[in-house]
């Protein structure tokens, strides 16, 4: 009880602060080593590399253009000689964020509707009777709708479908192998709205013909915006005729990071590109298809079309950015919480205090110094005390 007594009427004392010179010249090294960290820390990091005297903007307002250019030459057994051009490979033809460039394709000609049997390659549309092919039911992951009819010479369900269904298998080798040498113009418009500030990727020159001689290189041409397809894929450590066979997908990173307190002329972007599909040989998951048709009609108005299967190369624009411009609201939050750490160190370093305390041989002597306890009910008696000894010493004189 007299212990815990003790503990809540401690509670209610009051601790100043005491200073005490410590003569170690190991210890001050430290403490002043410590102090310069932090002024280094408010300097070199918050003032010089992260500018925190600028007012920051990341809401960046982007618009990007494409154009791909770049012809073809394919010799197939269905089409012959066929020339492919931008409108032919580029999905979507007008240009976006996101396009899709066929490298390869598996061609399906003159398909119409009727019945046949469905690809073995289907898993539900195989059959060893006509029980396993129930009359109206739908082919999972398949071409059309069962009749319920087995085809013994092919072993799969006969279906009401466009005839004859895709049966060709993809192509080894890339048949748009040129495309390597496309290239691509990006135009990529930027705004930041809270500095009503502008800017756009292509170099503002008089030279007329600069964009039709110049592609990028980061070297000698970093401000050219036209892009050889080969380049965007072999920057991303991949090869791009082995990318072309099952497609993929390749990002083109595009990054504003503008100081608005230097001239405009230097707020200009940084291109980085990266491979977005898992990269794994024979994996499932890798590559990138899908399938379209053309529909047409013959002289008898009867309805027929070419179904592709094309594989590629999908590329994903995505722009970010930071802009940066002196304020001075910033500046005083900065520096106010910069005062303050380092008024905290200056009152003394924690790690020093625990090595004194803890870790020298005179940690006793100093923590003895440190800490001092002063007893106010003792302090009050002792001047009566004293006088009550003056009174005695008097009476025995």
């Amino acid at each position: 009880p007299f212990r815990t007594c003790s503990f809540f009427l401690s509670l209610l004392n009051y601790k100043t602060e005491k200073y005490v010179i410590a003569e170690n010249r190991k210890i001050g090294i430290l403490f002043r080593l410590y102090q310069l960290a932090v002024l280094g820390y408010i300097i070199g990091w918050v003032f010089v590399a992260k500018k925190g005297y600028q007012e920051k903007e990341e809401a960046i307002q982007t618009s990007v253009f494409t154009k791909l250019k770049g012809v073809a030459l394919t010799n197939d057994s269905n089409k012959g000689l066929h020339l492919w051009g931008a409108e032919d490979y580029v999905i979507p033809p007008n240009g976006e964020q996101v396009f899709f460039v066929v490298t390869n394709y598996i061609e399906t000609p003159n398909q119409r509707l009727g019945f046949c049997p469905e690809s073995d390659r289907v898993p539900d549309g195989r059959c060893t009777s006509d029980d396993d092919c129930e009359e109206g039911e739908t082919v999972i992951a398949g071409n059309g709708i069962k009749t319920g009819v087995c085809i013994n010479s092919t072993g799969t369900c006969e279906v009401h479908a466009w005839c004859p269904v895709e049966y060709s298998p993809r192509p080894q080798e890339p048949l748009l192998s040129a495309a390597e040498n496309f290239t691509v113009y990006i135009k990529n418009f930027i705004r930041f709205p809270n500095f009503n500030f502008f800017r756009s990727n292509v170099l503002e020159t008089a030279e007329a013909n600069y964009l039709k001689n110049c592609t990028y290189d980061s070297e000698t041409h970093p401000y050219c915006p036209i892009f050889h397809l080969g380049n965007l894929v072999s920057w991303t450590g991949s090869d791009f005729q082995e990318m072309a066979v099952k497609g993929g997908s390749v990002g083109i990173l595009i990054e504003w990071k503008c100081d608005l307190d230097k001239d405009y002329s230097l707020c200009n972007p940084q291109y980085s590109f990266t491979r977005l599909d898992i990269n794994i040989n024979n994996s499932v998951t890798s590559g990138y298809n899908f399938r379209y048709a053309k529909h047409f009609k013959d002289p008898k108005g009867e309805s027929f079309r070419t179904l592709y299967k094309v594989y590629g190369i999908r590329f994903d624009i995505m722009v970010n950015g930071q802009a940066g411009k002196f304020s001075i609201v910033p500046t005083i939050i900065a520096l106010g919480s910069g005062i303050a750490l380092l008024g905290a160190v200056s009152k003394g370093a924690f790690a020093c205090d625990m090595i004194l305390l803890y870790m020298m041989n005179t940690s006793s002597f100093y923590r003895e110094r440190k800490f001092e306890i002063i007893n106010f009910n003792i302090t009050a008696k002792m001047p009566v005390a004293l006088s009550n000894l003056q009174k005695h010493f008097i009476q025995a004189i």
